[in-house]
This record gives structure tokens, sequence and C-alpha cells, in this order.
């Protein structure tokens, strides 16, 4: 402690709880602070993300004292200890649940629209919220939730009052807390970036697509996220059936996931039985910043982020793995794959590997070096720089072929070129391929 902002600290609560993956959760977040931990937890273990709205009941004299709350579908939880002491008659408490059910409503059409809640019955609900001070809200939450039907509740926060989860554990099936420190005032001094979460980015985690549980084995063809970057890696994952290794693509300025140079040579790869996950390293403003597009570290580790974070896919369990990049991603998966011995085997195309700089002399998986025949400027840097490499590697001219491999048949030699280099490097599983036409291939030099 303390933890950077919520999306780390989401990320380690979801680590904590990679055992509850598989199990037919739900994972729920409390608006607004809680959705970005929840997401994170949502992703480490497969879950569908959803919110849960509750609305404590005050007592019109004592607001801060709950004697009941409301949740969505007209659930309503009461509290008759407080009711008693307090003498509240029907009338009253009728006019407080009015009120806060109006509020509810609208809270519920502003961040889900017509999307329906999702079903809770005979479910593992986790409740997740930034942190537990005083544990009312969290208290009415986990109630709403078991009266929504859950088979089982489990609380989990990054942070929380030892008083708060003394009185909330009796109340609940499970709860998860990483930090509980004895001298705790406010949730906000776990964290060093506390800043309010608003609607808009409530409403962008929440239109997130579903992760695939985490237990789904293959085969896969689905979009993604990666937990890696700031907020995830959106990518597509394609896992053919009896997968003999996985090629992760590292695109360059301009390229990405829904490319069709890269799907191109993807669907080559796939039919020769390897997996396939197209990634963007970079958000959208990075790209049009421009400057992370060339910054080959911060590109490499985001490779290396989403590479673990692949190999903890059920589907892509112990697969080789191989990198493909292109452009600028060329030098990034060269980078990443310095000094990796999980790193299998490594094509380039049209790329930057100078850009690598000193990596180039630790790459130790077998590299080819893919490059157009009248892209005279990058061919020769990529000269230079196979002059730096000491592992098993070949430079491929593929005769007529620009920067982009636009001209007719050339995108095609490339893919097999790729193809033929993870069959023989990455895995003796793929499927053997006929040599690629419209080659020439130079030695080490």
């Amino acid at each position: 402690m303390p933890f950077q902002d919520r999306r780390d600290a989401g990320r380690q609560l979801g680590r904590r709880m990679a055992s509850l993956a598989g199990r037919g959760i739900v994972v729920l977040g409390l608006p607004r602070g809680g959705v970005p931990v929840a997401a994170e937890v949502a992703r480490a273990v497969g879950a569908p993300l959803d919110v849960v709205l509750v609305r404590k009941l005050g007592l019109p004299s004592r607001p801060e004292l709950a004697m009941g709350a409301v949740g969505e579908d007209g659930v309503v939880v009461v509290n008759d200890d407080v009711l008693r002491a307090a003498r509240v008659d029907a009338a009253t408490f009728a006019d407080v649940e009015r009120r806060e059910r109006a509020e509810l409503e609208r809270r519920a059409h502003a961040l889900r629209g017509d999307r329906p809640r999702l079903t809770l019955e005979g479910r593992t609900a986790v409740v997740v919220d930034d942190g537990v001070a005083t544990g009312a809200t969290a208290r009415a939450a986990c109630a709403v939730v078991r009266a929504h039907g859950a088979a089982r509740v489990v609380l989990a926060v990054p942070v929380a009052s030892p008083r708060a989860l003394h009185e909330i554990a009796p109340v609940v099936d499970e709860v998860v807390c990483l930090e509980s420190p004895q001298r705790f005032t406010a949730v906000g001094q776990a964290y060093e970036d506390f800043r309010p979460t608003g609607d808009d980015e409530v409403l962008a985690l929440l239109q997130r697509p579903a992760p695939v549980p985490r237990d789904t084995p293959g085969p896969r063809d689905d979009d993604v996220v990666a937990a890696a970057g700031p907020d995830g890696l959106p990518g597509h994952l394609t896992v053919p059936g009896h997968a003999g290794g996985l090629v992760v693509f590292a695109h360059g300025s301009g390229s990405g996931r829904h490319s069709p140079r890269n799907r191109a040579v993807a669907e080559v790869l796939q039919r020769a039985g390897l997996a396939t996950l197209l990634v963007d390293l970079l958000t959208p403003a990075e790209e049009a910043a421009r400057g992370p597009v060339f910054d080959v570290a911060l590109l490499a580790r985001r490779l290396t982020s989403v590479a673990r974070w692949a190999a903890g896919e059920p589907a892509c369990a112990d697969l080789p793995l191989g990198y493909l990049g292109a452009s600028t991603g060329a030098a990034a998966a060269l980078a990443a794959a310095a000094g990796d011995p999980t790193v299998r085997a490594v094509v380039c195309r049209g790329g930057r590997p100078d850009l690598a700089g000193a990596a180039l002399a630790d790459v130790r998986a077998p590299t080819l070096l893919v490059v157009g025949g009248h892209d005279q400027q990058v061919l020769e840097l990529n000269r230079e720089a196979q002059t730096r490499l000491r592992c098993t590697n070949r430079l491929a001219v593929v005769p007529g072929a620009s920067h982009l491999f636009e001209e007719p048949g050339t995108l095609q030699a490339v893919a097999e070129l790729a193809r033929d280099w993870f069959a023989t490097h990455l895995t003796a599983a793929a499927v053997p391929a006929p040599p690629a036409r419209r080659r020439v291939d130079q030695p080490a030099e």
C-alpha cells in the first residue's frame, strides 16, 4: 500500500482471486469507484461484469443510519432492529423508499440504458468496491445480491477497516481483502491516484465485450482484452483445434488487429495449425501522439505482458510462443524475445530490427527477417541488424515487393515464409507445407 490507482488495485485483487475462475461467477462493481476495480477482477477470472445498484434507506432523523436498502427489480432489505428502535411507521418508511427507489432507477438507466441486469440466480456473486470504510453500503449491496437469488456472495475489496470487515463477515460467504490497516480513516488514503470515477468511464467498462470464461477449452475465435497497458489492450484470439503453437502479432505504425494484411497472414498460420493473437499494443491516443509508436521499450514491455496473459488462457496454455512483428513492432518483438527462453521463434515482416539496438545480441530465438526487394532502405537496415544477431537467423527477400507487400502475390509469399519458419522452429505439430514460391533466401552472414 498504497495502490497506484483503482485499476492497479483491481489487478492485484484479481490475482488473489484467480482460484475462482471457471466457477460460474458474476462480478458486480459498486458505482462508481468500485467499477474500475471490478473490471480488472472480471478480466482476471474470466467472468461477466455488471453493477450492483443499491440505495440506503436512512432514518429521516439520522440519514447516516440505515433502516434498510433497496435494489433493482423491487428488492427491499429491512433492518428490523433499527426500525423498532427508532419507531419508524410504515408511511415514513414508504416515503423514504419511494424517494430512494426513484433515484436508483435513474442511476440504473444512466449506467445500463436498455440492457437488463445480469441474472444472479444460483450463481456466485462477487461484490467489488474500491474500499470499505464503514461497510454500510457494502452490507446493503451484499444483502440485495442475496435477495436476487445468488447462491454464494463474496465481498472483494482492495482495502477495508478492520472493524468493517468484522461486522460484514457474518453476512457474506467469503471476504477477500488485500489490506486492512489498523489506522484506517478513509479509502482514499490507500491510493496514490483517487480521482473520482465518472459515469462515462463506468459506461465504457460495462460496454466492453464480456471475457470468455477462462476454463473454456479451445478452439476459440473471439475478441479479447489482454491484461496489459493502462486499461487492457483489445485483441482478437484465434485458436484452431489441436493448435501446435501461438503466434502473437506486434503491429507497426498505422496498423492494428483489424488490418487486412495482418489478418491475411494470420489466416495462413491458422490453416497450418497455429493459434494467433492480434493485439493493439497502443491506445488510440498513444497512436495519435506518435511518440509511443517509436518507444520500442514500451512496446516490448506490453508485448511481454500480452504473452504472459495469453499463457494464462486455458486455450493457449502450454503452447510454444512465437512473435511476428511488422515495422516498429519487429523491433519490439526482438526486444521482448531478448533473454526470454519462452519465445521459441520470431518473424519480422518489413520491419525495423535495427531499432532493437543492443537487445539484438541477446535474442536466442531463431529469427526470420522478411523484406521486400524494392524496399532498399529497409533492406539495408535489416542486413546491418542481421550482423548483430547471434541466434539462428535468415534474411528472406521477396522479389518485386515494396515495403507494405501490396503487389500481387507478395503478401502470400510473406505468409508462407512465416508459416514455414514457425513450423520448423516453433512446433513440429504444425501442418507441413511445401516451399513458398517467389522467395529468395539469404543465409546468415
